[in-house]
C-alpha cells in the first residue's frame, strides 16, 4: 500500500506540481503534510485529498490558514 496526497487547485483539479511523495502508512503521509502545508500553499495548493493507492480516504482538504 502507498498512501499519497493529491494535491488540488480551488477547483478540485490535481495539480500537477508540487507532488506529494509516496509513504508507507498513513500517520507518515499526514506528518508529511502537516510538516510541508505552508510552501504548499505558497506553491499554490488549495486543498489535498489523501489516497491509499486508488481508495479515497478522505478530503478534499483545505490548506488556507483559518
Amino acid at each position: 500500500m502507498t498512501w499519497t496526497w493529491r494535491l488540488e487547485d480551488t477547483k478540485g483539479a490535481e495539480l500537477t506540481k508540487p507532488t506529494s511523495p509516496g509513504h508507507s502508512n498513513q500517520s507518515d503521509a499526514e506528518s508529511w503534510l502537516g510538516e510541508h502545508w505552508r510552501e504548499l500553499a505558497t506553491a499554490g495548493v488549495a486543498q489535498a485529498t489523501l489516497f491509499d493507492d486508488e481508495r479515497k480516504v478522505y478530503g478534499p482538504m483545505s490548506l488556507a490558514e483559518g
